[in-house]
């Protein structure tokens, strides 16, 4: 399995997250669906939606209060929708 690092990424809006791989894969996922699920409620303030960031060492998006995503599935999403 390749592990795809995620080199930029930002909030748009109405909880899209703009992402770009270091292959060069690129484009748009809708997370609003999380809203409801435990750490992500968070985001219902969509100031801290938009503090979203790089990890540097693990090459993922990550938010405070320990929220991370897989960049693998983000990777997938956007593979399987032809974005470039």
């Amino acid at each position: 399995m390749t592990n795809h690092r995620v080199t930029a990424c930002k909030a748009e809006d109405d909880y899209k997250l703009w992402i770009r791989f270091d292959d060069g894969l690129e484009g748009s996922v809708f997370l609003g669906n999380l809203l409801e699920i435990g750490a992500f409620k968070l985001w219902r303030d969509v100031r801290e939606f938009e503090k979203v960031s790089v990890d540097p060492e693990s090459a993922t998006v990550t938010w405070g209060g320990g929220i991370r995503l897989d960049p693998e599935i983000l990777y997938q999403d956007l593979a399987a929708r032809g974005s470039r």
